[in-house]
């Protein structure tokens, strides 16, 4: 296959054609070996395209139509060229994870009396009969600073679950779409945020169910602990590490349904917002009009988030403030209508909390320039096999 006639043939049909080919067989006869690399550089130098000794020419074919790259699904705003990361970077997970801390932490911890009031209508509803009852008896017996009981837990909790909710909610979100590839990920982009965001909060209430279950016992429990630094070391004592975890499943139960219609509902509210209220293009708008259409869509999505998680966080609270009790038992007792006192104050807290969670991580995401991919939109393949496009 390396020898002579091989080489000048093949470079015959590249250079001259036939009449050529024809030349160069001549001389491969009445030459030795040794003068064919001469010849060859002769005709390669008389060659009409100029072409380069043993080179490969890159021969560009016509496109019909401009490649379009792959798009990544999300609700934010669209990408501009001054990002100060790459998508799916090490650093665009850190500064969401940072954007999480904040928009949990801080938020829960302001509506620490709001939650501190709920989890007193749900366990104890005999004596704190309604929510406006309920600030007054706290106040009369605590004065106004038993209001703010449980602030601590509240705000390291939830700032460890924000940075696991968020963060891990854009990591899963972007390693399910690489996985179905880009025609499914659109189709099935419902079920995408489901899934990511039941991924993340699973870790997210490993890390938040200590806190949690410290904040409900101080709430809770008049005269057991005032502050975190005393009530985490008195319920090692008492009960063993088991005491800050035994409320995870149920946590798992009232956050990841939670979770999962805080996130799919966000992204198509969104989206349905921008594509029937909103009465300019997305790319038109400010980052202001941006983050107002942000908060609506949060608090939206909050008042779903209330209804579906309600029930399970009726059972948290009163299973973190009995000691022995079992979610099963706890839910027997408090029966079909129980599990839904104090829904009323939870919307309210809920949506609020929901609607300012996504406004801080948005504005966190202005603020340090993270890249952020257009909305969904159908892909062009997926367009031709549907028999949308020419």
């Amino acid at each position: 296959l390396a020898g002579p006639s091989y080489t000048v043939r093949s470079l015959c049909a590249v250079g001259r054609g036939e009449d050529g080919g024809a030349i160069l067989r001549q001389v491969s006869k009445n030459r030795p070996a040794d003068m064919f690399p001469t010849a060859l550089t002769q005709l390669a130098r008389a060659n009409p395209f100029s072409a380069p000794l043993f080179s490969l020419q890159k021969v560009e074919e016509p496109q019909t139509q401009t490649p379009v790259p792959n798009r990544r699904l999300a609700a934010a705003a669209v990408a501009e060229s001054n990002d100060s990361c790459e998508f799916g970077s090490g650093k665009y997970y850190a500064l969401c994870g940072f954007g999480g801390i904040l928009s949990c932490g801080i938020t829960h911890t302001a509506v620490v009396p709001l939650d501190l009031v709920k989890c007193r209508l749900q366990v104890d509803p005999a004596k704190y009969k309604s929510i406006f009852n309920g600030f007054s008896v706290t106040i009369k017996e605590d004065g106004m600073r038993g209001l703010a009981k449980g602030w601590a837990p509240t705000f390291f909790g939830y700032s460890m679950q924000g940075l696991c909710k968020f963060g891990f909610y854009e990591v899963f979100k972007i390693l399910y779409g690489d996985l179905l590839g880009e025609e499914n990920a659109y189709m099935w982009r419902t079920s995408l945020y489901l899934a990511a965001s039941a991924s993340a909060e699973f870790f997210a209430d490993i890390a938040l169910a200590p806190m949690e279950a410290c904040k409900v016992r101080i709430q809770t429990q008049p005269g057991y602990a005032n502050t975190l630094r005393e009530c985490a070391p008195k319920m090692y004592g008492e009960e063993g590490l088991w005491a800050f975890y035994k409320g995870v499943v149920p946590l798992w139960m009232r956050q990841i349904p939670y979770t999962m219609m805080k996130f799919a509902c966000f992204e198509r509210t969104v989206e349905l917002l921008y594509k029937f209220v909103v009465p300019k293009p997305r790319s038109e708008c400010s980052k202001s009009e941006q983050l107002v259409v942000t908060f609506v869509a949060g608090y939206i999505a909050g008042v779903f988030c209330a209804i579906v998680s309600h029930p399970a966080d009726s059972v948290v609270s009163v299973l973190n403030k009995e000691k022995g009790s079992t979610a099963a038992q706890v839910l027997k007792r408090l029966g079909p209508k129980g599990v839904w006192k104090g829904l009323v104050a939870r919307i309210i807290m809920i949506g609020t909390l929901t609607a300012l969670q996504w406004f801080i991580y948005d504005s966190v995401k202005v603020y340090f320039r993270l890249p952020r991919p257009p909305p969904p939109e159908m892909p062009e393949s997926l367009k031709k096999k549907l028999g949308l496009t020419e």
